[in-house]
């Protein structure tokens, strides 16, 4: 493995972490105009983070490790998870483990962590937000490597790397399977990111929360690297995104002239993203949290179907 390689790993790792606030931030700048209100500064997220993380970490007398543990994982899971995802070159020493399998295993094993974070401390709204949390996985995780695997089918491999060069280099066409997939992934992704319908990233009930009800009781530093997380699990799913429907743009081996291309075209890419997320939570209401598993069952549906129109048709 070259230099250049290495120089691509750190530089995704790098742009993710610096890129996760910002699309957060963008999406919320966005949300606002909308809106018609105020909107907030496109740096709000690093400023709060800043906020967190010169604060006094309180936990409380009973938490065990895995308590103070938790956010440490997470954010470590959500940064292998962005370095894994090839964003802006496909030459990447950790490409061998970009494999879809352990992609989605990365996102459950920080699931399952905050969960059992969340109900560690024994307070009635992180328990009730860990058993909503989980069933959201059941549920999301298999529509997930559905539209990973429809893919698949077509590059022959379950590499992430191999599929973005396979889809990157066949001819500009609209595949049924894909556009199957991609209404899928669409799904799987507002419920994964805890965005609208599925769940409101800026309520204050506790009743209707998902994530933001596990980690009431964390607080300073260990807060920071949960929303910082966050951010970035919302630039990890959004680059799978691009990576499996737009793959154009990405650098390949070799080539260090379009790996500087490749920054702004990211950046473009997401900014494009950004703005129809907030456009979509705009027009869209919270449904019930009994709605939810219809929701996903639906994804599940497309993303299948996604993958017998490739099996059938071979489009």
């Amino acid at each position: 493995m070259n230099a250049l390689a290495f120089a691509s790993q750190a530089l995704e790792i790098l742009v993710a972490l610096l890129l996760g606030p910002l699309l957060t931030g963008w999406v919320n700048q966005w949300r606002a105009r909308l809106q018609n209100r105020t909107a907030p500064s496109l740096f709000l997220p690093f400023r709060t983070l800043h906020k967190l993380f010169i604060k006094e970490a309180v936990v409380a007398e009973h938490a065990s490790p895995l308590f103070r543990a938790a956010p440490y994982i997470v954010f470590g899971c959500m940064v292998l998870a962005c370095g894994i995802v090839p964003t802006l070159s496909t030459d990447l020493p950790l490409a061998p483990a970009a494999d879809a399998i352990a992609l989605v295993g990365l996102f459950a094993l920080a699931r399952v962590f905050i969960s059992l974070a969340a109900m560690d401390i024994g307070t009635s709204f992180g328990t009730l937000g860990a058993r909503r949390e989980m069933l959201i996985g059941f549920l999301a995780e298999p529509a997930l490597l559905m539209v990973l695997f429809s893919a698949s089918l077509i590059s022959k491999s379950t590499s992430l790397t191999t599929i973005v060069e396979t889809l990157a280099h066949r001819e500009l066409a609209i595949y049924p399977s894909l556009a199957f997939a991609s209404v899928a992934f669409t799904m799987v992704s507002l419920a994964e990111n805890a965005r609208v319908p599925v769940d409101n990233p800026t309520t204050h009930l506790e009743l209707t929360m998902i994530h933001e009800a596990m980690i009431l009781e964390y607080s300073g530093r260990h807060l920071a690297l949960i929303e910082w997380a966050a951010s970035l699990k919302l630039f990890a799913y959004s680059c799978i995104g691009l990576a499996l429907f737009f793959p154009w743009g990405v650098a390949e081996a070799q080539a260090p002239l379009a790996l500087i291309l490749a920054l702004p075209v990211l950046v473009l890419k997401l900014a494009i993203g950004g703005i129809a997320l907030a456009v979509f939570e705009t027009v869209s209401a919270k449904m019930r949290i009994f709605r939810v598993p219809e929701f996903l069952a639906a994804a599940f549906l497309l993303a299948v179907i996604g993958m017998l129109v490739h099996i059938l048709l071979g489009t």
